[in-house]
């Protein structure tokens, strides 16, 4: 996802002078390095100084130019901030469409929080167009309805295809806007199926599943609903991403065992 976006912002600014790249001594590669090497006036190396480099975004910004901050940060501590928007594509043709959102809005900050695994598409066929904001379908069902956003799709499509083998009719969704989240949509969700499940790789606090459970109470939804997050804990764990996830209790086996597909 990541040789995605830096295709698709390269793009972007070969036609719009106003974008600069700020980074914080990480190596350029792929289209980055050929972006670094063309345009070197407007890719800023500030080293290890990350609140350096979100000020000279900011003075960037106030000058009307349209700079992209390429470091980490999570959902939860980026969406306490007032007026920040937070995308996360779950695939790369939803990471180029949102690039290519961030690098033409003027609304304000937007975190784009993307994988680098190698992660296939998921979206090729997807119901809804992406839509900034909006929740997107993927694939609609009328029996259990799948929420989730960024790479552990994969985990959402995984269980998709268990659900739809034991007869259901599933829906998956993409909730690539996590702020502003599309309370409405998720809100149609939860009223439209008998069964929803979230699951995201994030802490308990602050993410999909516990906004998800408050417009559940705000609606007085009557499905049942079952999410999985992160735990709160430090998981003294080394291995694959799978292996990580599976340490959080974020397995195949145990998701399936959980919404009743064991």
């Amino acid at each position: 996802m990541r040789n995605t976006f830096s295709e698709a912002l390269y793009k972007a600014a070969s036609t719009n002078p106003d974008i600069y790249i700020v980074v914080a001594d990480i190596s350029p590669a792929g289209s980055m390095a050929k972006f670094s090497q063309q345009y070197p006036a407007r890719f800023i190396n500030v080293g290890v100084a990350e609140q350096s480099m979100i000020g000279i975004c900011a003075g960037l910004a106030l000058k009307g130019c349209q700079p992209f901050a390429y470091t980490k940060e999570d959902i939860a501590i980026a969406g306490a901030l007032p007026n920040m928007q937070i995308i996360a594509p779950c695939d790369p043709a939803e990471c180029t469409e949102a690039t290519s959102y961030c690098a033409t809005q003027k609304k304000g900050p937007i975190y784009l929080r993307i994988g680098k695994a190698g992660e296939p598409n998921y979206t090729d066929k997807a119901v809804d167009p992406w839509v900034f904001g909006k929740l997107r379908y993927i694939k609609r069902g009328s029996d259990v309805c799948i929420l989730s956003y960024g790479i552990i799709m994969q985990k959402a499509m995984q269980l998709a295809e268990r659900f739809e083998a034991a007869g259901k009719s599933v829906s998956v969704i993409s909730c690539h806007t996590m702020k502003p989240l599309d309370v409405d949509g998720i809100a149609e969700a939860l009223a439209r199926h008998k069964h929803v499940v979230v699951i995201e790789e994030h802490a308990p606090q602050g993410g999909l599943a516990p906004r998800t459970k408050q417009i559940a109470w705000d609606t007085r939804a009557t499905c049942r609903l079952d999410t999985f997050t992160l735990q709160d804990a430090f998981i003294h764990n080394y291995g694959s991403h799978d292996d990580l996830l599976s340490a959080h209790g974020i397995d195949f086996p145990s998701v399936s065992a959980r919404v009743g597909l064991a």
